[in-house]
This record gives C-alpha cells, structure tokens and sequence, in this order.
C-alpha cells in the first residue's frame, strides 16, 4: 500500500511516525513538503519537496506511483493545496482523508473579533489598536503593507518578503510557545492588539491566553472550510484507523 500525505504539519509529521511505528509489511510512505519553510522538520518515510502543478499535476503523480490512499494534512489555511486534492483524488480514483487539528474556541475573558480574510482583519486594526502582534507567518503581510499609522511585531518561522508594513519588527521563531513567554512579549513591546488565523491546536494557543490575561482584543482569521464531500478527522490516530480500514477494503 502506497499513502502519500501532503504534510507541513505536526498532525501530518506525526501520522508518518504511527505508520513508520506500525511496521505493515509492504507499507510505503512518502510525504509531500510544499517547500515554503528553509528548514522543516522531516517526518520519517520518504519525502518530496516541491509542487504538483496543480490538481492535474497530482493525479498524474498519484497515477504514476501507484498511490492507494491520500491524506491531506495540511495547514488549515491551504485552501489551495485542499481543493486540489480533492478534484486530484476524484480524478485518480484515489480514497481522500482530510486530517484538520480542531479550531480554537473562545471561552470567557476573550475579547475576539473574527475576520473573514487578513484583508478583512487589516481593516478591523485601526480601531483596536495602534501596536500589532502579528501571527498570521510570513505570507500575507500585503494585507497589512498600508497600515503606516500602526508598529507591528510580526513572527514566523523565515523572514517575510516585500511588500510588509512600514512600522515593522521580526522575530524569527517557531513554536511551541510558552505562556510566560508570549506573556513576556506582550508586555516587551506594548502590544495593545494580537492578530492570528485559527489554526488551532496546542503549539501556539499560548498567545490567546495571555492576551486574555492582559485584556487584549484578538482579530481571528477564520478558516476555510474543507472542500464538499471529503471526510474529515482531527487526530492522527484516526487517520491511521482509517487507513487501515482502506487497506482491508483493498484486500
């Protein structure tokens, strides 16, 4: 059985550990990086770095290699890579799994404001706020290029690229975060607004609770939906009972 997971995530990194673990004879596991961070943590299995082309792309490359099953463990805001493989899997014939870690859920103290795109976010800022600690990554910072009344804390893994916001200070880093630290940073640089998308998961929710502490309004990026008709699972462990499951039904 041949599984390609289109990876990127701590989700997707762990599901290629369970199945390297599970030792099925005949197994072969190879995971697709989109090639947009320096230096990524490397799941186990054999790996591939770069684009398909397109949905047209990817079923010709499930076609070749023979894939049986294809798990789409991207990040929640790859509305690109989601479609594709989608109309990819529809095409090839191929079983489709999306393994999506849950949004976050605000709870009482939070002071949220959702926001439909970072456009949609860029214009809600100059009313909460004049110093941003920007979460979104490197990508996207367009959005916020014109705001040159506001400063911006902007964090991601790589230094972002032009165009960006005028008023603007970087912090290299990668998560998890710690609250004490992300308590620390606020604090540091004054930041009276957070902007994030809802990624969810554990790594980087320290934020929103120490803007809750701090009393910090959050503009939250809400996540695109996952294309019609693909299932759709929020722990590795159920995309590997799946696939198992599609291995029988192929035996």
């Amino acid at each position: 059985m041949h599984v390609l997971i289109l990876g990127g995530t701590t989700e997707a990194r762990r599901l290629a550990e369970l199945l390297a673990a599970d030792a099925v004879p005949g197994l072969r596991v190879t995971t697709s990086l989109a090639g947009r961070v320096a230096a990524p943590r490397l799941p186990p299995g054999e790996v591939r770095v770069g684009g398909f082309g397109g949905a047209e792309g990817l079923a010709a490359w499930l076609g070749e290699r023979r894939v049986d099953a294809l798990v789409d463990a991207t990040h929640p805001f790859a509305s690109v890579i989601g479609r594709n493989a989608a109309r990819a899997a529809a095409d090839a014939r191929v079983p489709l799994l999306a393994l999506r870690r849950p949004g976050w859920v605000p709870v009482a103290g939070d002071v949220w404001h959702e926001a439909g795109s970072l456009a949609e976010a860029a214009g809600l800022l100059p009313s909460l706020g004049r110093r941003v600690f920007l979460t979104t990554g490197r990508l996207g910072l367009a959005a916020f290029a014109d705001l040159d009344d506001l400063w911006f804390l902007v964090r991601s893994v790589d230094p972002p690229e032009a165009p960006v916001p005028s008023r603007m200070e970087v912090v290299l880093d990668r998560g998890p975060f710690t609250l004490a630290g992300e308590r620390e940073l606020l604090r540091r640089h004054r930041v009276d607004v957070v902007v994030t998308k809802d990624s969810g998961g554990a790594a980087t929710a320290p934020k929103l609770t120490a803007a809750r502490a701090a009393g910090l309004p959050v503009v939250v990026v809400r996540r695109p939906p996952v294309p019609a008709g693909v299932r759709v699972v929020a722990e590795p462990e159920q995309a590997l009972e799946w696939l198992r499951g599609t291995e029988r039904r192929r035996g």
